[in-house]
């Protein structure tokens, strides 16, 4: 996509966090600002693109759980960037056809290509709002038309916690957005991580990765394992726990081939007794 076909209200002088993963993932939904953001953060993690499949890989595995294994029917994604070849609602309908899934984004450019993706789809839709006013999105009228909030939830916060700044207390969000779901709902969740005293050399990597993504997109955060357990609350993880992409359930088809990244994101599902 070049900056000339940018869709009306679209800012392509900043780069997106939705366009800058879209780019690394391979898409073409991004603009030469995001593109030169990406590029910085390749010199500080040369596999980021990687790291973005892993991403859509564990997306695939967990979506295929909470459908095939914990019975899920309706998933709540916030946080779910632009569509690419794997979505939600694709990987939960090869198990469940009649699975209804809202997707929360507060990108104007993933609520047009979501919106033209789903013109057709009643069960599925996608509005725009942001995480850091969880009631919004919990009391939007098109979560309340598709979600019932009496069944099992499959809560998707992929990627997202960590563009949330330690100011604006990502831990009571996930709280309060833990809270409206019933019992037997999971959540799934993706963090940038910070292994510390697990991989010492990783963490000085991540530290300078941190600086870069603050310096060119304004967010993102590595947390330390114990403040990423905190998301889970009182749920219990699921095996094998908060493990690194490549190691939660991996089913046998090809893996991104990690380096540098394996130990700067972590991963994990958890139920609601």
């Amino acid at each position: 996509m070049n900056d000339e076909a940018a869709p009306r209200g679209i800012d392509t002088t900043r780069p997106s966090v939705a366009r800058v993963y879209d780019y690394f993932v391979g898409g073409k939904d991004n603009f030469a600002v995001d593109r030169m953001a990406a590029e910085r953060a390749l010199e500080i993690v040369p596999d980021a693109r990687e790291a973005g499949r892993a991403c859509r890989a564990f997306l695939r595995r967990a979506v295929r759980y909470l459908a095939a294994e914990a019975g899920i029917r309706q998933f709540l994604d916030i946080g779910s960037g632009l569509p690419t070849d794997t979505n939600v609602h694709q990987v939960a309908r090869e198990v469940t056809p009649d699975a209804r899934v809202v997707y929360v984004d507060n990108d104007p450019m993933v609520i047009a290509h979501g919106r033209a993706l789903l013109a057709d789809n009643g069960s599925t839709t996608v509005i725009e709002a942001d995480i850091r006013s969880p009631e919004s999105i919990l009391e939007h009228p098109e979560v309340r038309d598709r979600i019932d909030f009496d069944e099992p939830v499959g809560l998707l916060l992929l990627s997202i916690l960590h563009h949330v700044h330690d100011a604006e207390d990502p831990a009571a969000i996930a709280a309060i957005l833990r809270a409206a779901l019933p019992s037997g709902s999971h959540l799934a969740l993706i963090h940038f991580w910070d292994p510390a005293e697990e991989h010492p050399d990783v963490s000085l990597k991540v530290r300078d990765a941190e600086r870069v993504f603050n310096e060119t997109m304004g967010t993102g955060r590595w947390r330390r394992r114990t403040e990423i357990e905190a998301y889970f609350g009182d749920f219990a993880l699921v095996e094998p726990g908060l493990v690194p992409l490549a190691e939660w359930r991996p089913d046998g088809t090809a893996q991104a081939d990690q380096k540098d990244s394996y130990y700067t994101m972590i991963c994990g599902v958890a139920r609601k007794a």
